[in-house]
């Protein structure tokens, strides 16, 4: 971007009401949707180093999963409305879908998890087996979130 065209972004901006730059409003949804991914992909990791086995530990994770699709879902419709007010309605259809993702996955997520939770509270001994597969998977569909959004940052801004 030239230096000169910075002031002329800035007086059409001011011109249309708007005291911010369509760039930086851009940003700001990227940013809003990059805030609960990282998080996410920051403090599931700690999950891996504890033993699933006991009941009050295997609430943590299902809470943790539960609130970061929340979490993504409200971000994900914030950007949304950021992005088609900075001028970029392409990416706010992305955050759209980030967003259409994050509630079906979680209806999936809670439901594999609830179901694992009261195999392993019968006794089935594979029950831990596969929380842990389902967590790891979350840690997947979190890197995978993470890296789309890091990757669209310079074709937003």
């Amino acid at each position: 971007m030239e230096q000169g065209a910075a002031p002329a972004d800035s007086l059409l901006c001011a011109q249309q009401g708007m005291s911010v730059p369509a760039d930086a409003l851009a940003l700001y949804a990227a940013v809003i949707l990059l805030l609960p991914t990282a998080c996410f992909f920051l403090s599931s990791p700690a999950f891996l180093l504890v033993g699933l086995e006991i009941p009050e530990v295997t609430q943590l994770p299902r809470g943790m999963f539960n609130g970061y699709f929340l979490a993504i879902a409200i971000a994900g419709a914030i950007a949304a409305v950021v992005l088609v007010a900075a001028g970029r309605p392409a990416f706010a259809v992305g955050a759209v879908v980030i967003v259409a993702f994050a509630i079906a996955t979680r209806r999936w997520f809670l439901q594999r998890i609830d179901t694992e939770l009261q195999a392993r509270d019968a006794g089935i001994a594979t029950a831990v087996r596969r929380l842990r597969v389902l967590h790891l998977k979350g840690m997947l569909v979190n890197g995978a979130q993470l890296a789309a959004v890091l990757a669209s940052v310079p074709l937003i801004v």
